[in-house]
């Protein structure tokens, strides 16, 4: 039984994998982390597989089907995303013309929420879609499929029999974490990742899953893995970080959990463990702001942390409690200072055009930006994703501004896809512009990097590499993109 997990190409760039799949304006690229938890599942149960990332090959469409036609594949996963779903039922169609013999299942978010929307817009070139969590609904599928048996039993699997639409009972989320086997990164190469932030070459880690904050704008909490923190136990932790440094020779991971300072007793217990190793490895990983543990900083320093990253999101607290956010600007102020003072790098997360967003918010945006002065920072306009509570708000007061899912994607750039009657798309687009600008053309800014990067060689390439693309972005595209103020109709797909 032959398997392949493909992150199929669309834009050039292109992100799957992040919580706002986009290409971004320093063209970081992600790895397909849920892709290789799944893959390493698979090759547990016994499974031949392949895992590609056409994206990061640099691939198309012609190269995915090339690839099914000459490895004949008996279950091909496709991971689908919002912006890319129409190129992502194409990729089917070719692949089901190259194979015919091959069963197709659609994972991710938008097809959990959009499943039976999606077969049917796939008139039979995708057979399946695994709802939410989906590491043992395709392994359990391809034992069906293995086995000849009927699918009916495949928990969280929404399928087509004939003509016939079959919607299987939820699967419950997966308690025990540390049965999840390492994922199967060996098929990828990590010199063809980069995040501009990170030493490079690095690698992602998940050490839990789900979160248990409400924020309104989130989509892997709600749509995929819960609003509650489950995750590996310690040891299971410090042994995958281990690993991914001793095999794969990156110089950083980053734990890509929604938050790993949620329980911060196992926090303690990672750091003892990394620390009790002997190692001298750097990581970093997202973190809220709403605790305020020094002690715990300087453990996180000894053990190798290099930076933490804060979901600042806005510099208003009208704003953050609209998004129910659950922090205080008093929180991400001493936060911030705390962090520094442990010796830590700060990355702060900003997001423009959230409810209640007016021109005076984002002036205090961009001035609560300049006054963090944390190292690097990352901004956005806000792009209300299927499933959570921030789309659903956004379209029924009709601010989502798009007639098709390709409207996600405007130039191949991060856009804002809503607007208010008194802030237009192209106003919150420029906000996005000009707080990148504001924070980074700062001269001390521009030292404090290039004394970093002096202290740490890989980061030259980093920074380096997110200069130019920045800048490529700022004087070639970013006026095109701030004059967007509104979208035709797109007659090719179907309508949101």
């Amino acid at each position: 039984m032959k398997v392949a997990l493909i992150s199929a190409p669309f834009l050039k760039d292109f992100c799957r994998s992040q919580r706002w799949p986009v290409v971004n304006r320093t063209r970081a690229m992600r790895y397909p982390d849920w892709l290789a938890y799944c893959a390493g599942v698979l090759e547990k149960d016994g499974f031949e597989i392949a895992f590609r990332d056409f994206i990061a090959e640099d691939g198309a469409i012609r190269d995915v089907v090339k690839f099914a036609a000459e490895w004949q594949p008996d279950l091909l996963v496709l991971d689908a995303t919002t912006p890319s779903i129409y190129s992502d039922i194409n990729c089917a169609r070719e692949c089901k013309a190259a194979c015919p013999r091959a069963h197709i299942v659609f994972v991710g978010p938008h097809v959990t929420v959009y499943d039976e929307a999606t077969l049917e817009e796939a008139a039979g070139a995708v057979d399946s879609v695994a709802r939410g969590e989906y590491d043992y609904t395709v392994r359990d599928l391809a034992r069906a499929l293995a086995g000849g048996t009927d699918l009916t039993e495949v928990l969280g699997l929404t399928w087509r029999k004939h003509k016939e639409l079959i919607k299987n009972p939820p699967r419950a989320l997966i308690e025990n974490l540390d049965a999840i086997p390492f994922p199967a990164w060996k098929h990828l190469d990590v010199r063809k990742y980069r995040n501009n932030t990170y030493l490079y070459p690095f690698l992602d880690q998940i050490s839990g899953r789900g979160c248990p904050n409400r924020c309104v704008f989130c989509q892997w909490p709600q749509v995929m893995h819960g609003r509650r923190y489950r995750y590996c136990s310690p040891g299971r932790v410090v042994a995958e970080l281990l690993e991914n440094f001793d095999r794969f020779k990156v110089r950083e991971v980053f734990f890509e959990d929604d938050t790993l300072t949620a329980d911060r007793e196992r926090l303690r217990e990672i750091c003892r463990l990394i620390i009790a190793s002997g190692r001298r490895i750097a990581w970093s990983c997202n973190s809220r702001v709403d605790w305020a543990d020094e002690g715990l900083l300087r453990m996180m320093k000894a053990a190798g942390c290099r930076m933490v990253l804060i979901g600042a999101e806005s510099g208003s607290q009208r704003i953050l409690d609209r998004v129910h956010k659950g922090i205080r600007l008093e929180q991400t102020r001493d936060f911030a200072a705390l962090a520094r003072k442990a010796g830590l790098n700060t990355h702060a997360c900003w997001v423009i055009g959230l409810p209640g967003e007016d021109r005076e918010t984002i002036e205090a945006t961009i001035a609560f930006a300049r006054e963090l002065d944390t190292d690097t920072i990352q901004a956005a306009s806000v792009m209300p994703q299927v499933g959570t509570e921030l789309f659903d708000w956004a379209r029924e007061k009709n601010y989502l501004k798009i007639k098709s899912w390709r409207d996600y994607s405007m130039q191949g750039e991060q856009t804002a896809v809503m607007e208010y009657p008194h802030l237009s798309q192209g106003e919150i687009n420029a906000a996005v512009n000009r707080i990148l600008k504001d924070f980074f053309f700062q001269p001390h800014v521009i030292l404090r990097l290039l004394r970093q990067s002096l202290r740490r060689p890989s980061l030259l390439w980093s920074y380096g590499n997110g200069f130019v693309m920045l800048m490529k972005y700022l004087f070639q595209k970013a006026a095109a993109v701030e004059r967007r103020s509104g979208m035709a109709p797109d007659r090719s797909g179907s309508e949101v």
